[in-house]
């Protein structure tokens, strides 16, 4: 296509370049014929005078020339011609050349009268098809509303096979009977079996869900067509379903092959009773493509995926049996999952032989294969930064900070006293975790500000994956939360704004123990709450009438009334080693997590080797 626009330029560029050229050699010699119009009459005295020397006689002018004077110079004039029946006898006699000249279109006038304004009009229609084209959708004009705007991938072009998907052995697993179907289709046919017409990508966002389509294109080496949801709903009615013949009719002439429909939620969606009209773009576009993976032979080998992370909201008939067969799920990688996507994304990345992949996903647990990703090129662009050749541990920890937390803002200069609220309030996060019932290791604390809005922040890194919560263990995450509002109110008497994220977050998680978890000491087993979206969030929408929502509340509260108690006990029996460890980190700005439990196993060693009388005083002063 670009080619072809920069040969119309050049071909434009060449005849307006000739008539330039023309305009420039032609006109001046005409302009230097200096041609005046007389009246007949004077042409006629002339011509009795004897003074005419030739003329050239067209169809309504005469042009004619005088005989040299004396220095040589000849007159050119011209006159309207006039019927004259006699004019031929009258040249004759007076001795005039004349020539009779039938008028014939020039090479310039056929230029400038037909080819240079159809051109323009060609020209202009282009501008206009081209225009329409951009605003309502097609790619080939106004005409081609109806034709499939996926991209084709013809075999083993995305690039991509199993081996560069990692973190989802499950989902590989489910996908590797589609490969093996299509390279192999007669070791089924032979027994009868069907291939499933069409499996369903479910996950969050960033899991791999595309990535994993197109490397099972990779895997068979079949055409693989790609497009989204939203590339089949246009501006006017019947555009989207006449896509889908399309689609199919193109994938059908190059099976065996995939067809991959990224976002289908955006033309999936419920047909519930009186949301969309009958002429609705949406519904004809759905009633197409199930009328579709109704008609087409799956034995031929065409395979439908498509990806959503919104499964609640797609129409049942597109789930039935015989349509989309298999839900396969994407989720979040678990923590040897997320070891080796890390090793996956590092492949071409120079990193140094001593750098523990390990550690970087132990402390990255919830996150995504594209947020791992991420993780790995931040920290080559870091290494690049820094001057250096190789992407080192440090480069990996400063990656993960920028992406949990944001860069560092350098312009926020806080107070010494916002500074020690701060360094008490991470503290407190840090001492609560490491004391609790179920401790959880600590890896770094900083109290430099992100641009995230943090102005400190405590990582803690689980030493492995957890899939139950129990109650023992949600109550500790509570009392963790609301430890660092706990430290401000017992070393400076006061409360800050510092904790509202804290506080929400223990809110959130001791409402769900209520309403979704069970571990309700007044509603047994009731269920009071549904997560509407498990992909994109964590959010409940409650599902019970008032009465219970206020008893609910009132439970919630006095979970977090209790957990806060606990913070505080756990806090002043300790009261002296939050003093040191926020001394340290006043002075340090970050602490690592070897060095908060170095802090710890000092202070424990001096405890225990005071004397008798000054370990007595000690605990008093705690």
């Amino acid at each position: 296509m670009q080619q072809k626009k920069k040969n119309t330029l050049i071909y434009f560029a060449a005849v307006i370049l000739v008539i330039f050229l023309i305009n420039m050699l032609v006109k001046p010699m005409l302009r230097d014929m200096a041609i005046e119009e007389i009246p007949y009459s004077q042409f006629m005295s002339m011509l009795e005078e004897g003074k005419i020397d030739k003329a050239e006689i067209y169809q309504d002018s005469i042009i004619f020339s005088t005989k040299p004077d004396e220095q040589g110079k000849a007159g050119y004039y011209s006159i309207a011609y006039m019927k004259d029946n006699v004019l031929a006898d009258r040249l004759y006699d007076a001795g005039v050349e004349f020539t009779p000249i039938i008028e014939k279109e020039s090479f310039i006038d056929i230029i400038l009268s037909w080819i240079i304004p159809l051109a323009g009009m060609a020209v202009l229609w282009l501008f206009i098809m081209r225009m329409m084209s951009s605003k309502f959708g097609g790619s080939g004009g106004a005409m081609s509303f109806g034709k499939s705007t996926a991209k084709v991938y013809i075999e083993a072009q995305t690039g991509k096979t199993f081996r560069d998907v990692a973190g989802q052995e499950e989902a590989k697993e489910s996908l590797q009977e589609l490969v093996d179907f299509l390279r192999n289709p007669r070791k089924y046919t032979e027994i009868g079996a069907k291939l499933p017409k069409g499996a369903l990508l479910v996950g969050p966002p960033g899991t791999g869900k595309t990535l994993l389509a197109k490397a099972v294109a990779g895997e068979a080496g079949v055409p693989f067509f790609s497009i989204t949801g939203s590339d089949f709903v246009e501006m006017f009615v019947g555009v989207g379903a006449a896509r889908v013949r399309d689609l199919f009719r193109q994938a059908m002439s190059k099976a065996p092959c995939i067809i991959f429909i990224d976002e289908i939620d955006a033309i999936g969606k419920s047909r519930q009773a009186g949301q969309f009209g009958g002429n609705d773009e949406r519904e004809q576009t759905l009633n197409q493509l199930l009328s579709e993976m109704d008609g087409f032979d799956s034995s031929k080998g065409v395979i439908i995926l498509a990806a959503t992370n919104r499964p609640e909201v797609l129409d049942k008939a597109l789930l039935r049996a015989g349509r989309f067969d298999r839900r396969i799920i994407v989720d979040r990688p678990d923590l040897a999952g997320r070891e080796e996507i890390l090793k996956v994304h590092a492949r071409g990345v120079r990193v140094s032989e001593d750098v523990d992949f390990n550690e970087i996903a132990r402390s990255t647990s919830g996150l995504s294969g594209a947020d791992l990703a991420n993780i790995v090129n931040e920290a080559a662009i870091n290494a690049v930064r820094n001057g250096r050749k190789v992407v080192e541990q440090g480069d990996l920890h400063f990656a993960v900070d920028l992406i949990l937390a944001g860069a560092e803002k350098k312009s926020s200069v806080l107070s010494d006293k916002e500074k020690r609220i701060v360094a008490y309030h991470e503290v407190g996060h840090a001492l609560v975790s490491i004391k609790n019932a179920n401790p959880q290791p600590v890896q770094k604390i900083t109290i430099v500000p992100r641009t995230m809005g943090a102005l400190g922040f405590t990582m803690n890194t689980p030493q492995e994956d957890r899939y139950l919560l129990l109650k023992d263990e949600a109550l500790d995450q509570i009392r963790v939360l609301l430890a660092g509002r706990s430290a401000e109110e017992i070393k400076f008497n006061t409360v800050s704004s510092g904790a509202a994220n804290d506080i929400e977050r223990a809110t959130m998680l001791a409402r769900a123990m209520v309403t979704r978890y069970g571990m309700s000491e007044h509603f047994d087993l009731m269920a009071l709450s549904t997560v509407t979206n498990p992909y994109l969030s964590d959010d409940a929408t409650l599902q019970c009438s008032q009465e219970f929502a206020a008893k609910a509340d009132a439970e919630a509260l006095a979970i977090i009334r209790r957990c806060h108690e606990d913070a505080k006990r756990i806090l002043l029996e300790n009261e002296r080693l939050l003093d040191i460890l926020a001394a340290a980190l006043l002075e340090r700005e970050t602490l690592t997590g070897d060095e908060f439990r170095k802090i710890i196993e000092d202070y424990e060693k001096s405890k225990f080797n005071l004397p008798p009388a000054e370990n007595q005083r000690h605990s008093e002063s705690i």
